[in-house]
């Protein structure tokens, strides 16, 4: 592969914005100058830094390909800037909750990985004495829902499941991911006589049932000493436990995605299925909290948990919030949604660690996440000065449905570099297939 070199004035080397030239030779970084040297590609003040790494990814396949699939997934990562995902076990089928099904997802990536890829395992009622050859086979962490998942075939595990679980994985030492909701009752708001309300439906899904299953994880985590991680915490009031589990010194991380911190609940219509997750996107002042939670360290990265669907299954014409599928499709758009939520809260140095070396410590990418000599050459080359209104036809996941169309979002992404080679440049994919499995082994 011939060498590749690279120039800005704002590259980010040693935990800085700083101009240097960027070496490339057969996928890997090979040497950093902290001046221009003549034979670079001068990229003037664009930004040069690690590509970014989401690790909540939906991209169901194999076995519900027709809502997305690793073919358009990893494309329209590569689009928004993002050279790796970490891909959750539930919304394929088989969902991956043995080693067969863990090996049928890796085939089925064959060919269609234009970023690089990496695995959750699944935890289930019953399932337990599956983890360890799966853990064995190089998923970076277990998945496991505290509240129905949406998909009958991966049902939600009890407190004894967990104990089962968490005394196996803690010998991996990698995390298991909780989605943190639970509830004994469902709330009587009156949601089923207004379908269509956003209010109803957010009020069916309160702050308590996140407080709540978060409490239970970071008791199990003190009792197992296991790592866990906090998918898309949507509460503020659970971000005082998570802080004080911290410091406790607990193994625990956390995340929140990047509609939580863009949207507001107070803006959202009605009848628009676009805006349906869970937990649901909150009201303003809520939201302002997590942001904060960012500069503090509670919060510990962004990512964005891409869960599309066919526009039938959203109910798009129906706008009935109660029946429609609760995913948001935003997989292009961790980079500049992110950014243009935060960018009044943290400067772009405090800002870059948060979608790239904090996401590539939580799923031990030792070689990704940062511009060194001998790291991965997972690049992004973009200006977070510029802005741009999303239109449906720059969208590059299968189904354009997503609330970031239409939105004016800063931070336009010029050339995604993954493994020394370019696959989106100019608003097209150059280069196919240009990813790689990140297997812990």
């Amino acid at each position: 592969m011939q060498e590749r070199i690279l120039y800005s004035q704002n590259v980010w080397v040693d935990g800085k914005l700083q101009p240097a030239t960027v070496h490339i030779q057969n996928g890997t970084i090979s040497n950093i100058h902290f001046n221009k040297r003549d034979t670079a590609e001068d990229f003037g003040d664009l930004v040069i830094m690690p590509g970014v790494i989401d690790v909540h990814v939906h991209v169901n396949e194999p076995g519900r390909t027709e809502w997305e699939g690793f073919e358009t997934a990893t494309q329209a990562a590569a689009a928004g800037g993002t050279t790796t995902i970490i891909d959750m076990p539930l919304n394929a089928s088989p969902v991956t909750t043995t080693l067969a099904a863990f090996e049928a997802k890796l085939a089925s990536t064959q060919g269609k990985m234009n970023i690089n890829v990496g695995f959750y395992a699944g935890l289930v009622p019953g399932n337990a004495t599956h983890l360890e050859a799966m853990l064995q086979a190089g998923v970076v962490g277990v998945k496991c829902f505290l509240t129905h998942s949406g998909i009958d075939e991966f049902p939600n595990v009890t407190e004894k499941d967990l104990d089962e679980a968490m005394a196996i994985i803690a010998k991996y030492k990698v995390p298991l991911l909780a989605h943190c909701e639970l509830y004994d009752t469902e709330v009587d708001c009156g949601f089923n006589e207004n379908p269509t309300s956003y209010q109803h439906y957010l009020a069916s899904r309160p702050k308590q049932w996140e407080n709540d299953a978060i409490a239970l994880m970071i008791r199990k985590c003190r009792e197992h000493n296991c790592p866990i991680h906090i998918v898309h915490v949507a509460s503020a009031e659970a971000l005082a436990q998570i802080e004080a589990a911290k410091k406790e010194g607990l193994p625990i991380t956390a995340e929140t995605c990047t509609q939580y911190i863009y949207f507001n609940a107070e803006s959202i219509p009605d009848a628009s299925c676009i805006y349906k997750c869970a937990p649901p996107i909150r009201e303003k002042a809520n939201n302002d909290q997590l942001k904060q939670a960012f500069s503090t360290g509670v919060l510990d990265f962004l990512t964005t948990d891409h869960s599309p669907a066919p526009p039938s299954i959203k109910e798009m014409e129906s706008g009935n919030l109660k029946k429609a599928w609760g995913g948001i499709a935003g997989i292009q758009f961790l980079l500049s949604g992110s950014w243009t939520a935060m960018k009044e809260t943290l400067t772009l140095e405090q800002f870059i660690p948060l979608v790239t070396a904090k996401p590539a410590a939580f799923c031990k990418a030792k070689k990704k996440g940062t511009i060194a000599v001998g790291y991965d050459a997972d690049l992004v080359i973009w200006n977070p000065n510029d802005s741009e209104i999303i239109r449906e036809e720059d969208v590059f996941f299968r189904y354009k449905i997503s609330p970031y169309i239409g939105q004016n979002l800063s931070g336009i992404v010029a050339e995604t570099i993954v493994n020394g080679e370019t696959v989106y440049q100019n608003k097209s994919i150059k280069n196919k297939n240009k990813g790689q499995w990140l297997l812990l082994k």
